[in-house]
């Protein structure tokens, strides 16, 4: 019998004969539930268990609240272990590197709080459909919330993506928190040259015990492109929409979280979607994307850690510029105001960390439209002591790009170049009229 509660809890399952996705009957005082006794993690308490309920929805019950348990059924499904999932590992064609995040987390539905518990091959478990799709190998890499995301860990990731290529499966999926994803395939993007196959980063907004989740279509989604696509670059697969019709396939440098809680909080910015995707089909706007090559995928991890990104508001402290370069800082990336601007009573400071070879990208906190600098006076001075226009780069972006520009090149005409120069697809020479407002909607021929 595989029953994962310990303590008085598994005790009080026990005299019922229960297992771990059992169907009880549960009489309170106030409520009687009906539902499938979810497995709960060792770390948590022996005080409640956990159902999920005929609507989707889990609940916690505290034991000593039960006035009758009753045993309906045993298993209200079929436990699918990683080994019957994932078949022939060596002639995988998908290979999911788990780093965690809500995906591969679950709510604790007594304090309400949630935790990364899970590794990739148990989602895998959760979703046994993936395998229609194509054969799957799970990588565990990282179980940390996007929050916690740091550099070195791209680097991690990176490698590992490169290693899966490498090996000869058709695409990578990796499962990531959602907060800070756009800045990992940002960094990717540029560690990552000669794709032979998509790279495709997902996530969730609701766990996947939650019965709002959107892990469900955002991972099978992530797989089909992996599987299916000819792409040849690092994308974003998530909600295109609030309710579980398709997914958007977003550039990893042309998307950002836009919005705290909605399941379609990814939007791409100053550029079209690469195509849509869900369960039964796959659009693709081909003519924008980049396809995949032949040969050997190429890995540069070489990042300059000491780059800080900075906001330009009313009121900002110079002595935050004359920190970073007393801290011995290479790089700084400003989201200045409108067309690219900054206060002028930072101006001084600014001049100082130029002249103390500290690298200047100014970016825009509008984040849709680009910079430029020579429509008024105080963009015009900044281009006089040597900053360099993002143009219309997101601030993230730029900080991971001047983050690899600094680790791989010394001279400043080198920098200078490769941030003018378009490496991803995080550049664009023109701006559509229907690229703002925004939307995630294919624009066809243009």
């Amino acid at each position: 019998m595989t029953l994962s509660y310990h303590g008085r809890a598994k005790v009080f399952l026990e005299e019922i004969g229960a297992e771990d996705f059992s169907v009880v009957l549960v009489k309170t005082r106030n409520n009687v539930f009906k539902g499938v006794l979810l497995p709960r993690p060792l770390t948590e308490d022996d005080k409640h268990i956990v159902l999920k309920l005929n609507n989707g929805y889990n609940i916690g019950v505290r034991i000593d609240k039960v006035e009758e348990i009753k045993l309906l059924g045993q298993k209200a499904r079929k436990v699918i272990s990683p080994s019957e999932i994932i078949k022939a590992e060596e002639y995988a064609d998908v290979s999911i590197i788990g780093t965690g995040g809500t995906i591969a987390s679950r709510v604790d539905y007594v304090t309400g709080a949630v935790y990364p518990q899970f590794s990739a091959s148990e989602l895998l478990s959760r979703y046994p459909e993936v395998e229609k799709i194509g054969k799957i190998k799970t990588v565990p890499l990282l179980n940390i919330f996007s929050e916690d995301m740091r550099p070195t860990y791209w680097r991690e990731i990176a490698e590992s993506v490169a290693r899966e290529l490498n090996s000869g499966v058709k695409g990578v999926v990796i499962t990531h928190g959602t907060d800070t994803m756009h800045f990992t395939s940002a960094a990717l993007s540029f560690m990552l040259r000669n794709l032979t196959g998509p790279v495709v980063l997902t996530g969730a907004q609701r766990s996947p015990d939650r019965g709002s989740t959107d892990a469900y279509l955002n991972f099978l989604s992530a797989v089909k492109v992996a599987a299916q696509s000819d792409l040849g670059e690092v994308v974003i697969v998530m909600h295109q929409t609030p309710s579980d019709t398709y997914c958007a396939i977003h550039r990893g440098t042309k998307v950002r979280k836009m919005h705290t809680s909605r399941r379609d909080a990814f939007l791409s910015v100053n550029s079209h979607i690469l195509g849509i995707v869900n369960l039964k089909e796959m659009i693709m706007f081909s003519s924008y994307s980049r396809k995949a090559g032949e040969g050997e995928v190429e890995v540069n991890t070489k990042l300059e850690e000491k780059v800080a990104l900075i906001y330009a508001y009313p009121g900002v402290d110079p002595d935050v510029i004359d920190f970073y370069v007393d801290k011995g800082y290479r790089g700084l990336v400003v989201a200045g105001t409108g067309l690219g601007h900054t206060p002028e009573y930072i101006m001084k400071s600014l001049k100082r960390a130029l002249e103390n070879d500290v690298t200047i990208v100014v970016t825009s906190q509008c984040l849709f439209g680009r910079v430029n600098m020579k429509v008024y006076r105080r963009g015009r001075e900044l281009l006089k002591i040597g900053v360099i226009p993002g143009e219309d780069m997101l601030p993230e972006v730029a900080y991971v790009k001047l983050m690899f520009a600094l680790g791989n090149y010394t001279e400043k005409s080198e920098v200078t170049g490769f941030m003018r120069r378009n490496i991803a697809g995080e550049l664009t020479s023109s701006l559509s009229l229907r690229l703002f407002p925004p939307t995630n909607q294919i624009y066809q021929g243009v």
